[in-house]
């Protein structure tokens, strides 16, 4: 599964405003496809599942997946 390319369902999240990303810097995230696409046109940020606001530039594959997305995922396949 290719964490970032995953296509999510429309969802409503709130953005970490918080400005510290602590530990989510160190885990790739689930991000809409569609979401992703744009930001890599326009570099506008793109948010997580678990609220982190950010402009992708790494390669998801190097990072484990974050377990508030995934949790946050795996509850929506639930539903």
């Amino acid at each position: 599964m290719d964490v970032v390319n995953k296509v999510l369902p429309d969802s409503e999240t709130q953005p970490d405003v918080s400005h510290d990303d602590g530990d989510r810097e160190r885990f790739a995230h689930y991000v809409q496809k569609d979401k992703i696409t744009e930001s890599a046109i326009t570099g506008n940020p793109v948010i997580a599942l678990c609220g982190k606001v950010w402009v992708p530039n790494r390669d998801p594959k190097k990072f484990p997946v974050c377990p508030e997305c995934k949790e946050i995922y795996e509850e929506m396949m639930k539903g």
